[in-house]
């Protein structure tokens, strides 16, 4: 059994009372610790697919199983880094990512809680500012504490939506350095399966495992490309 199965997945929406089609039977399998990420044109339905892998939305027909359980709802198996970064504003850099290991480990203390945000805000080279405030920080700067509060939470799945398309390249090269790190772990533990939504076609090649092409019109899987290369990649 696949961790993530993806049967004949259709979604339809309705706008200003003119219906669309934005996914036509998808069908796909992930691996457990396995990384895959989807790419394709604007238009195909990318987002749309990681909405209903994150419980967000619902589809029109078909079904997506986690571990062989239909998704109801969104989950805290699943960690979700947006396209736009999500920031609670009222909260600074720290307790936005001490919120996210809250909802997944609930027995940790809040001292334990912001060690682990400290952590992870060191990691993706934010340490001087965690105590600022969403609306004090750059986009790029937003979108890395995001990407912080969701390595953060530890959960079996990450689901990313171009999470490292408003980052400058010096960082987001450390970023992605980061998140292969993260996922491969130390061997004493089992790896990420990773969703990796993207329109950068090298990004995809060095980070992931398999490669699912969509087309849109309506949006469907065009084709999937094992990537060759053996890790690490360069």
């Amino acid at each position: 059994m696949s961790k993530i199965e993806i049967h004949n997945l259709t979604v339809d929406y309705t706008e200003k009372n003119k219906s669309f089609t934005a996914l036509k039977n998808v069908s796909f399998s992930v691996e457990a610790g396995e990384f895959v990420s989807v790419i394709g044109s604007s238009g195909c339905g990318k987002s749309t697919l990681l909405s209903i892998l994150e419980g967000i939305n619902a589809p029109t027909e078909g079904e997506i199983l986690i571990d062989g359980k239909p998704i109801i709802g969104t989950g805290t198996d699943r960690g979700v880094v947006f396209q736009h970064y999500s920031l609670f504003p009222w909260m600074t850099a720290r307790k936005n990512v001490a919120f996210g290991v809250k909802q997944v480990k609930k027995d940790l203390s809040k001292t334990e809680r912001l060690q682990i945000a400290d952590t992870f805000l060191d990691k993706v080279g934010l340490s001087d500012f965690k105590n600022k405030y969403p609306s004090q920080l750059s986009g790029g700067m937003q979108q890395r504490v995001a990407i912080a509060r969701a390595l953060a939470m530890d959960t079996d799945i990450l689901l990313m939506d171009e999470p490292f398309g408003a980052i400058d390249a010096k960082n987001r090269t450390v970023l992605q350095e980061l998140l292969l790190e993260l996922w491969e772990g130390d061997g004493t533990q089992e790896k990420k399966t990773v969703v990796f939504v993207t329109h950068d076609i090298d990004e995809a090649i060095l980070l992931s495992d398999r490669i699912v092409m969509m087309s849109a019109g309506p949006g469907h899987v065009y084709r999937e490309i094992p990537v060759p290369f053996d890790r690490p990649r360069n």
